[in-house]
This record gives structure tokens, sequence and C-alpha cells, in this order.
């Protein structure tokens, strides 16, 4: 008989508590047990970069982390990126910039680019590829993606894209 693990995580700005399995990956946690199902599990190895969050605003492979390490931490989701006010820039980007086709990697590339453009809000071509390495894409060769990025930078600095 295995123990449970009572938590409390932030998840895009609300509380919750779970009483989970001590082995319950992040991922497993925020799909399974808080439905937000924008993260999506793509390799179980940490090699696709599909279940990236960011955990105290850095990114993470969810797949790697364990819930109860996120005991007491703040989860941000794709789900958490739109305000009252619309698109995050960086959604905004992906639309107007065509950052996808099927979709799979958007939301752990959305994630990355997030907390990228929030350590470095002017990103060079080489900065952001760099970056998003860790997030595979099989259908966009990243030359969209990369420009959703340069347009969210600018979006955030007011210049316009």
């Amino acid at each position: 008989m295995s123990s449970k693990a009572q938590i409390t995580v932030t998840l895009n700005g609300e509380e919750h508590e779970a009483l989970i399995e001590p082995r319950t990956l992040l991922v497993q946690l925020i799909r399974e047990t808080l439905h937000e199902t924008g993260t999506h599990i793509g390799c179980d190895t940490s090699s696709c970069g599909a279940c990236t969050v960011l955990l105290d605003g850095r990114p993470v492979k969810s797949c790697t982390i364990l819930a109860v390490q996120a005991n007491g931490r703040q989860v941000k989701t794709v789900e958490g990126l739109e305000t009252a006010d619309g698109l995050h820039p960086v959604q905004q980007g992906f639309k107007e910039e065509h950052g996808l086709q099927c979709g799979y990697c958007t939301p752990g590339m959305m994630m990355t680019s997030v907390a990228l453009l929030e350590e470095n809000p002017d990103p060079s071509e080489d900065e952001i590829r760099k970056a998003i390495s860790g997030n595979l894409c099989r259908c966009t060769g990243y030359v969209n993606i990369i420009k959703a990025v340069q347009y969210a930078a600018k979006q955030q600095q007011g210049v316009g894209a």
C-alpha cells in the first residue's frame, strides 16, 4: 500500500490542493488531476519539450519533475498566458506569423518563448534558436516559430510588428 502526498500548487494563478501518489509526474498532475490539457505529453523522455511549463517562472519539462517537487510553487501553462486583455504577445505572434502547423509542440514552444522574453526582451535569431533548441517541431522547420518570437518581442517593447 503506497502512501499519498498532499500538495498545494498554484496553477495559472489559482491555488489547488491534491492528494497524489508520490511518483506522480507534474505533467500528470496538470493534465489528469487538474484537467488542464494544453500541456502535451510527447516523448516521456524529456527530449521533445511538448510538456514544457513554467515552474516559478523557469521553463521545465514537466515529464521530468515530480508533482511533489511543485508543492508550494507557481506553475504556469499555456492556458495561463491569455489575459482579460486578450492573447499574450507570444500567442499573438504564433497566430500572426503562422508559427504552428499540427500544434502539438506549440504549448511547449510558447512557454519556452515566454521565459526567453522575460529574461531577454530583445533576443537575436541565434538566441531564439538556442532557447527553443530543447523543443522539437516536426512540422514547421522553425522559421515561422522564430518569426513569432521576434513578433512577440516587438509587441512587448511597444515597437509593433
